[in-house]
C-alpha cells in the first residue's frame, strides 16, 4: 500500500475504536441526566460543591453531584453549559454539513429560547482523504458533544439559535476572512470550496472552542460538571491539534496557508481585546507551533464568555447579535465584551 493508503486505513481503524468510547460517552450523559441529577436548576445558595456519598446499603457509596450552584462568574453551571451548547451547535452543524452534506436531526435542536435555523451549509469538496477523514471524525465528535450537553441539561437545554455558516459576500465566514485580510471587499470566502478553505474555517472555530472551555472551567461550581467540561476541553484540544497540524503540513508546500493562519489569529486577537491570546501555526525558530500554549505557564489560553462572543459575533464591542449568530445566542450569557 502507499503511505497515503496506509494512513487512511489507520484512521478508519482508529475511528472504529473511537465509536466504542463515544457510545460510552453518550451513555454516561444519559445516566448523568437521569440517574445522578446533573440536569438541575439553579440553587444559588448551596455552596457545597463536592460530591457527597449516598448510603447504598453496601460498602461502596455512590457520589451524588450537588445542584448547580452559582459559580465565580456569577452565572449558574447550567448557564455555562448552555453557553457551551450554543458553540457546540455551531461547530456540529458546520462539520455535519461539510463532512456529510446534511445537518443535525431536528430532534437535537429543540429547547428553551428562540429556536433558529441554519443559513447555508453544504458538503465540502474534500479531495485529500486525510482531510476528509478529519472532517468526518470531528463531525461525529461534535454531534456527541451536542447530545451529551442536551442530556446533561435535560429540560434546561436551550434550542439551537439561528446560525450563519453560508458562503456569500456578506456571510460570517466572508466577513471573518475579510477582517483577516484574506479576501477583498465584495469577495466571498467559501469554506466548502476545497480542502484548504475548509481547514481555515475549522481553524477559525477550533482554537476558540479550546479557549472557551479553558476560560469557563474555573467558573463552574460543581465538581462533576467541571470534570465533564474538562473532558470536552480535551476533545476540543485534540480537534484543534488535528486542524493546526493539517494547516501546518499543507502549508509547507503552500506557504500562504501558514500566512492565513497568522492573519486569522491576529484578527481574533484584535476582536477579543488587548491580551495576546492567540497564535498561528508559523514555526517558532526550529520548532513547530501546533499547540499555542502560554509560555509562562505551559497551559492553553483561556477566554471569557464575552471574549468568545466578540469572535463569534465578529465585533469588538459589547453586542448581543452578529457574525455566526445573527440573532444572538440562547441562554443567560448573551453579550460580548466591550473592547
Amino acid at each position: 500500500m502507499t503511505d497515503e493508503t496506509q494512513m487512511v486505513a489507520a484512521l478508519d481503524a482508529r475511528a472504529r475504536r473511537r465509536e466504542e468510547r463515544r457510545d460510552f460517552f453518550r451513555a454516561f450523559g444519559a445516566v448523568a441526566a437521569v440517574g445522578t441529577g446533573l440536569a438541575l436548576t439553579s440553587c444559588g445558595g448551596n455552596s457545597n460543591n463536592s460530591p457527597t456519598p449516598t448510603p447504598s446499603g453496601s460498602a461502596t457509596a455512590t457520589p451524588t453531584p450537588t445542584p448547580s450552584a452559582t459559580g465565580s462568574s456569577g452565572f449558574t453551571d447550567n448557564d455555562v453549559l448552555n453557553f457551551a451548547l450554543n458553540l457546540e451547535y455551531l461547530e456540529a452543524q458546520f462539520y455535519a454539513f461539510a463532512a456529510n452534506g446534511t445537518g443535525l436531526a431536528s430532534t437535537l435542536l429543540t429547547g428553551s429560547g428562540t429556536a433558529g435555523t441554519v443559513t447555508g451549509g453544504r458538503k465540502a469538496n474534500l479531495n485529500d482523504p486525510i482531510v476528509a477523514n478529519y472532517a468526518r471524525e470531528i463531525a461525529q465528535d461534535e454531534l456527541a458533544h451536542v447530545e451529551f450537553l442536551r442530556n446533561a441539561l435535560g429540560s434546561s437545554a436551550i434550542a439551537m439559535p439561528t446560525l450563519d455558516i453560508s458562503a456569500t459576500p456578506t456571510s460570517a465566514f466572508s466577513n471573518a476572512a475579510r477582517a483577516a485580510g484574506l479576501i477583498g471587499q465584495g469577495a466571498t470566502f467559501d469554506p466548502y470550496e476545497n480542502d484548504d478553505n475548509f481547514l481555515l474555517a475549522a481553524y477559525l472555530f477550533e482554537d476558540v472552542g479550546v479557549t472557551a472551555y479553558r476560560g469557563a472551567i474555573g467558573g463552574l461550581a460543581n465538581a462533576l460538571i467541571r470534570q465533564v467540561a474538562s473532558g470536552i476541553l480535551a476533545a476540543e484540544a485534540y480537534h484543534a491539534a488535528m486542524i493546526r497540524s493539517a494547516v501546518f503540513m499543507r502549508g509547507l508546500t503552500t506557504p500562504t496557508l501558514i500566512d492565513a493562519s497568522e492573519a486569522i489569529s491576529k484578527a481574533r486577537d484584535d476582536l477579543d481585546g488587548q491580551s495576546d491570546l492567540d497564535q498561528g501555526v508559523r514555526p517558532i525558530g526550529d520548532r513547530s507551533n501546533i499547540m499555542p500554549f502560554d509560555a509562562t505557564t505551559g497551559l492553553p489560553y483561556g477566554r471569557t464568555t464575552g471574549q468568545v462572543l466578540n469572535i463569534a459575533y465578529l465585533n469588538r464591542n459589547a453586542v448581543t447579535t452578529g457574525g455566526f449568530f445573527p440573532a444572538g445566542v440562547n441562554g443567560a450569557i448573551k453579550s460580548s465584551a466591550a473592547n
